[in-house]
Parts: structure tokens; sequence; C-alpha cells
């Protein structure tokens, strides 16, 4: 399987939307889903937000998607549509020993 990006980017969602998906996923005790490496939310400066992640797989993504997208609908909002991109690089840091 190849690794991806997907981003997410919506000019209605603010950080309150994007509160309340994470709100949402905590419920759903999916806060770190299976196929995750890195995940980045951050406001625009125009004020719309957007979500950058990085995936072991699409298919480890739409996966999620199943928990995500019923999630993102209760804001009320139209949910983005996802870009996906094969990932070329991905770095990811060593463990540490703690």
């Amino acid at each position: 399987m190849e690794k991806v990006v997907v981003i997410m980017s919506s000019p209605e969602f603010t950080e309150k939307e994007y509160n309340q998906v994470w709100d949402g996923l905590r419920a759903a005790g999916q806060t770190h889903p299976k196929g995750l490496i890195s995940h980045v939310g951050f406001a625009k400066p125009e004020g719309s937000f957007m979500v950058v992640d990085a995936w072991e797989s699409a298919e480890a993504f739409n996966e999620f998607g199943k928990t995500l997208i019923p999630i993102i609908e209760k804001t009320g909002l139209p949910v983005p549509q996802p870009q996906v991109y094969k990932a070329t690089y991905v770095y990811e840091p060593e463990s540490v020993p703690a």
C-alpha cells in the first residue's frame, strides 16, 4: 500500500466546527484512527479551515471516513470533498526511548 496525503478545506468551517468534529471523534473513540500517520488542522488567514493528514493508505482513510463523514454532517455544514494524493515521502521520526 502506498501512503497518501489527504487535504480537506472548507470556506464554511471555522475552529468551532472543527472542535465539534473532534468532540464527535472523541465520543466515537476515534482520536487515533488506525492508519493515520499525522494530522494538522488550522484556520487560514481569511477564516476558512483546512486539514492536512498523512495516511498509511487511501483504504485506511476511507475506512475512517465511515466514522468521520457522519460526524461532519452533524455540524450542519457541507462535507468538504477530500483531496487524496499519493505521498512521495512521509517523514516519520524514530521513537525516542523514554
